[in-house]
């Protein structure tokens, strides 16, 4: 009935869960009080409100207290409110009067400490005296006079004790007289009910003015009773008046129903539930609450859902199932046995939020460099931070999932530098808030990050060159940075200045992406003008290039080309050096038919040719130059016209191979048969990147089959399907280097070869033996097989006759030997049907093959001919006794078990046995091999039967064996299959009595020990023991109980467990014992003649047991000597007066009642009077146990699986019950056991 409440624990223990152990680990670092907003002083004109606030964490929650000039503040008088929510706490004054100037302090204690924080109220008063003293407070000297005027209040008209009923309306008035009565300076009306301050609701109501305090309470409810307090609040102190308020219940929806629960109250709002608390009823006449339902009505609607489907028994219930966001009221009724009472009052605030318990996830987490081993984190708060105390950081090497903690405390603040990281590793990291629910979900990773130094500004552009000038614009040129900040430079911005004026106007206020730039507007023809350039990366602006040389504005009319530019060069080797270019803007009066490359040593100014005649592509290859020497380059273009103007220089290299150079590797993939280029530099940076170049023009197509695979420091570029268009010259280079580069021309000859090598490993051939072929075996059978050069274990194959493939299975049997690389078929029924075309297809890995036979016209005559052959020798010679079916294993509706199988092709001689575990065993049944069916019961089937079962027919012509293995789950399927049908017949608890004790039994089709059975007291398992004894016979599960007392009494229950369902069969034993004898019998006495002997002892059972004494097994009667009593149903006792030597003997009490009883024997001896006092040691005689007069018929609860008539059981049948001895004679019953 309480499962709501219980998925409530359930859902705060999950929210407990994920807080990981860092959050447990380091509760210990903030255990202590600890003042994260402290109180501040304020100084305020009396009759004003006031609020100290201050905010405290701790762990465990701190408390907080309140204390003025060092006394604490008794918070019931009315005067002052305090407040605590969530860590935060404040202390209110609502109006403030001149003796309220003092020192307040606050102090939070938790298990781990204390702090404390101070603050100064100063209270002034409005009006001031000449001559009025100052106050002297203690710690503080204040500088306000506290002269003011006294009101006084008298009541002329009170309310006195009021009666209501639930649902009525009720005022509580008082009437005043006010002296002076000033209009600024009226006294303010505050209601209290059992000292809480009241405020107005729905539900009260409160007017005050003209000496007039009213308090309605417009829908009354038990809620509303209690003491009611008026305080008229003035300046030189109050008045006050009380008198208590009662509420009767009304009228019941059901006569006798209980009255409406009170002070229903909200707690712990989270994304989907709530817990409403309240308290019971407060009326006792009606009868015993069973329970609660718990209503909610959504704000804005007037209808009433109930939320627990069941009532719960304590007064909380966890609500689930809201919607986030939206508001609600609750109210609960109470349920007894004559109904549902009234509603409670609604709860107490008309809009209730629901809302998560626990922040969001903090948002958008943005990793930066700051030092070589550290990394600035920043990120967005929780949209709903829920009270946050604080954030925690993780960081985790990318690509391995181990978070690691990089802070022991919450973080306050949204940017955190974690320390400790890897030079050059790379890292994520993510965020996590808290509060004091727990911890939010993640945050999302942040972007990769490698741990270097901070980035920096780039260094300035140079080299400003002008490309073109048609009068209005220019378009010029510049090289990149040659420091970069340790980021890429992606933008760069221009300014302009006419030489003239001297002044530096901005060119762009976009940023330019590439390093050529129109600029366009603003310039007059004919001025001069020069420019400068700023480089910028994700840092900021970089400083501002040199200014440029100055350029005048004026058309470009000359027919020879412009200048080249973008001069740079790759792959410097000993002696040699390719040069790249890019072609010029402005190519003149015809079109550009080649390129001029000139060079000269660094420094000089002689310039030499280095091709004699023009190239038509924008890179040469230089040779022939210097080891160790440094050169320049330069570029002119040429058209019909002439040879242009020169470029830009390029920056010096120096003619030396780089240390740990590499070159381009050119080959074919013995995987995938793809051909491949393959570079692996020598140098690598953190933003170093690949860029492959065909003819030294970046390659940027990839939907022909040509792909980049690039992993760390290598780099392949890949030819899915390559063709004469990919003949040429291939390039790599690698950024941010000093230049690792390489190219490698592919020709047409190499091409061909690398194509036939792809060919080949795409697709390979496994060469074979021998083809197909076919073979005729005994008994007519076909075995087609052929043999390969070799196959590995994983080869697979497939069969195929006339296009249709085959099955693996007992007729087309299939194999393969990976040691000899034969693969085979065996066809067991070789007929006219199979006249056709055989084939195999094999494939190992990649490798293929495949081989065809055809069998038909004369040739499958011939085949099919020696197959009838070879199946009619074998019937007529080898043919020999066989099963016809297999072992099997059948559990008969019985309960029997019994291992099964059928021969065929039996002769006279033929002789059928059986086996277990290479053992003959002689079966109950014997063989039947007339009809061929064998059976071997497997009788009280138990574990005993685990085992190997093989059976066996032979006669001359051979012999035939089949074989199971009764283990494992073949023994767990028929336990199942036994449990399955004891369950099903399983009788009702029955009672019997024994020797020692009592016996439940259940009578079953068979039991055995190895079954799923439980037995249970009051839902609660029983182990067997030496008092509670588990077994059972093949007819009954039994459960005795040695010796019972009190504590055995109650609802017993057998389980009988299969994999489909639970039968259960229950008992209740509450009530019922046989007979006893407690104690207070001695086993000898020894007495003087002519006394009185009386044996007293105590006896017990339910019913009432029956008692009578014996003596040497002969009824005593009552008599004047022999007097038999039993007092208050359990004292027992036989007095006999007078004793004489003749009373000597064995006496037995018996105790019995319809559940049976017990005997005990005493020893009398008589001696005379003057004789020696006889020396017979006791020798104590057991207690025999009596059965049941009659047969016990026992109640039982209804079983939750009605049990079917008990059927035949193999077990013999139970003995009736004998009737009770006489009284006097011996039990026949067995003595007990000591």
């Amino acid at each position: 009935m309480i499962q709501q409440l219980n998925n409530f624990f359930v859902s705060f223990h999950q929210v407990e869960k994920k807080m990981p152990e860092k959050y447990i680990r380091e509760e210990s670092m903030i255990r202590g009080p600890k003042f994260v907003v402290r109180l501040r002083s304020h100084t305020v004109y009396e009759n004003s409100a006031i609020k100290l606030f201050c905010t405290v964490e701790g762990y465990p929650t701190p408390q907080v207290k309140w204390f003025k000039d060092d006394v604490i503040l008794d918070v019931s008088s009315g005067k002052y409110f305090v407040e605590s929510n969530a860590g935060f706490h404040a202390l209110s004054i609502l109006k403030c009067a001149t003796d309220d100037t003092a020192m307040y302090t606050a102090v939070a204690s938790n298990t781990h400490g204390q702090a404390s924080s101070q603050a100064s109220i100063i209270v002034k008063s409005k009006t001031f005296s000449p001559g009025a003293k100052r106050k002297k407070c203690p710690r503080l000297i204040l500088g306000c006079l506290t002269s003011y005027t006294k009101i006084n209040i008298t009541f002329t008209e009170t309310f006195d004790v009021t009666f209501g009923k639930e649902g009525d309306k009720a005022t509580l008035t008082c009437r005043m007289t006010i002296n002076p009565n000033l209009a600024n300076l009226q006294p303010e009306a505050m209601w209290y009910r059992d000292e809480h301050l009241l405020k107005e609701s729905r539900w009260v109501k409160m007017e005050s003015g003209g000496g007039v305090a009213k308090l309605t309470l417009t829908q009354l409810a038990k809620d509303d009773e209690g003491l009611y307090t008026l305080r008229m609040v003035t300046k030189g102190g109050d008045a006050v008046h009380r008198a208590c308020v009662f509420v009767d219940d009304g009228p019941p929806p059901v006569p006798q129903a209980p009255g409406a629960p009170m002070d229903i109250k909200i707690h712990d709002a989270n994304r989907d539930y709530v817990i409403v608390s309240w308290k019971p009823p407060n009326t006792t006449t009606e009868g015993p609450i069973i329970g609660y339902f718990v209503d909610r009505c959504e704000v804005g609607t007037e209808t009433w859902m109930q939320c627990n489907d069941s009532p719960v028994k304590i007064c909380k219930y966890a609500v689930q199932g809201l919607f986030e966001g939206h508001s609600y009221y609750f109210r609960v009724r109470a349920v007894n046995s004559r109904g549902i009472g009234r509603p409670s009052r609604m709860s107490e605030h008309d809009v209730f939020y629901v809302h998560s318990g626990v922040p969001s996830a903090p948002g958008q987490v943005i990793a930066t460099r700051e030092t070589d081993t550290s990394v600035l984190i920043q990120w967005v708060p929780p949209k709903d931070p829920n009270n946050l105390i604080g954030y925690y950081i993780d960081s985790c090497v990318k690509g391995s999932k181990n978070w690691t903690s990089a802070n022991h405390k919450p973080h306050k603040q949204t940017r955190f530098v974690v320390h400790g990281l890897t030079t050059g590793e790379t890292y994520v990291f993510r965020v996590q808030a808290i509060n004091e629910l727990g911890l939010s979900d993640e945050s999302q990773e942040s972007a990769p990050l490698s741990v270097r130094a901070a980035l920096k500004l780039p260094s300035s552009p140079y080299d400003l060159s002008l490309l073109y000038c048609d009068g209005e614009s220019m378009v010029l040129s510049w090289k990149q940075p040659l420091r970069s900040g340790g980021a890429d430079v992606t933008d760069y911005y221009i300014d302009k200045c006419n030489v003239a004026k001297k002044t530096w106007k901005e060119v762009n206020v976009p940023p330019i992406k590439e390093r050529l730039h129109k600029v366009a507007g603003g310039l007059t023809a004919g001025s001069v003008y020069q420019f400068r350039v700023y480089g910028a990366n994700m840092i900021g602006l970089g400083d501002a290039s040199t200014p440029s040389t100055p350029f005048k504005c004026e058309a470009w009319t000359t027919p020879e080309p412009g200048p080249a530019y973008d001069v740079t060069f790759t792959e410097v080797r000993d002696d040699s050096v390719v040069v790249e270019w890019k072609a010029p803007v402005y190519s003149g009066a015809s079109a550009i038919t080649g390129y001029f490359v000139e060079k000269s040593k660094k420094g000089s100014d002689n310039w030499s040719k280095v091709n004699e005649s023009s190239v038509n592509h924008c890179y040469l290859k230089v040779k022939g130059l210097e080891t160790g020497e440094s050169y320049v380059f330069r570029v002119r273009a040429e058209n019909a016209n002439g040879i242009g103007l020169a470029s830009t220089l390029s920056d010096p290299v120096c003619i030396k191979t780089l240390p740990g150079k590499t070159e381009i590797k050119c080959g074919v993939d013995e995987e995938s048969g793809d051909i491949y280029l393959s570079f692996e530099s020598c140098q690598m940076a953190e933003k170093s990147k690949f860029v492959w170049k065909k003819s030294y023009q970046e390659i940027t197509d990839f939907s022909k089959g040509i792909a980049v695979k690039t992993s760390g420091s290598h780099s392949t570029l890949l030819f899915k399907n390559p063709d004469k268009e990919d003949l040429g010259t291939y390039s790599v280079s690698v950024t941010h280097t000093d230049g690792a580069s390489a190219s490698y021309k592919i020709s047409a000859e190499e091409l061909e070869k690398m194509l036939a090598l792809s060919h080949d490993i795409r697709n390979p051939i496994i060469p074979l033996k021998t083809e197909l072929a076919y073979k005729i075996l005994e008994r007519g059978r076909m075995r087609f097989w052929l043999q390969a050069e070799g196959i590995s274990s994983a080869v697979t194959y497939k069969f195929f006759a006339n296009n249709k493939e085959l099955v693996n299975c007992e007729q087309t049997k299939m194999s393969h030997d990976a040691a000899t690389g034969i693969i085979e078929m065996v066809m067991d029924h070789f007929t006219v049907e199979s006249e056709g075309t055989f084939t195999v297809q094999i494939q190992d890995g990649r490798g293929k093959a495949q081989s065809s036979l055809v069998l038909m016209g004369n040739a499958f005559k011939a085949a099919l001919a020696e197959a009838e052959y070879q199946r009619r020798e074998y019937i007529r010679v080898k043919e020999g006794p066989h099963f016809m079916e297999f072992l099997s294993i059948q559990v008969g509706d019985n309960a029997s078990v019994t291992l099964v199988c059928k021969v065929a092709n039996l002769k006279k001689d033929s002789v059928f046995q059986w086996y277990k575990d290479d053992v003959e065993v002689i079966s109950e049944v014997p063989a039947d091999l007339n009809s061929g069916v064998c059976k071997f019961p497997l009788t009280n089937f138990s574990k005993r039967d685990v085992g190997l079962y093989k059976a066996t027919i032979t006669d001359d012509r051979g012999q035939d064996v089949s074989q199971i293995d009764v283990s494992g789950k073949a023994f767990d399927d028929i336990i199942n299959k036994l449990s399955r049908l004891a369950g099903s017949s399983a009788s009702e608890l029955s009672i019997q009595c024994t020797a020692e004790g009592i016996m439940l039994q259940c009578h079953m089709k068979y039991y055995t020990e190895e079954m799923k059975i439980h037995w249970k007291q009051k839902d609660s398992k029983i182990a067997a023991s030496e008092r509670m004894r588990i077994g059972g016979n093949p007819a009954m599960a039994t459960l005795e109980i040695v010796e019972p007392t009190d504590k055995d009494k109650g609802m017993y229950t057998i389980e009988i467990v299969d994999p489909e369902k639970t039968h259960s069969r229950t008992l209740d034993l509450s009530g019922q014992h046989r007979g006893k004898v407690v104690g207070g019998l001695p086993d000898v006495v020894t007495i003087m003649e002519k006394k009185t002997l009386s044996l007293t002892c105590t006896v017990c059972g339910d019913p009432k047991p029956l008692v009578s004494w014996s003596k040497n097994d002969h009824e005593v009667e009552p008599s004047d000597q022999y007097v038999i009593a039993m007092d208050s149903g359990k004292f027992a006792s036989l007095t006999i007066k007078g004793v004489s030597l003749e009373d000597s003997g064995k006496y037995t009490m018996t105790v019995q009642n319809k559940y049976g009883g017990e005997s005990v024997d005493i020893i009398v001896s008589v001696y005379k009077h003057g004789d020696r006092v006889p020396d017979i040691k006791p020798t104590p005689s057991p207690k025999r146990i009596m059965p049941p007069t009659v047969p016990i018929v026992i109640p039982t609860a209804k079983s939750a699986t009605p049990a079917p008539a008990a059927a035949k059981s193999p077990a013999p049948p139970q003995n009736a019950k004998s009737s009770a001895p006489p009284r006097g004679m011996k039990s026949p019953t067995p003595t007990r056991k000591k």
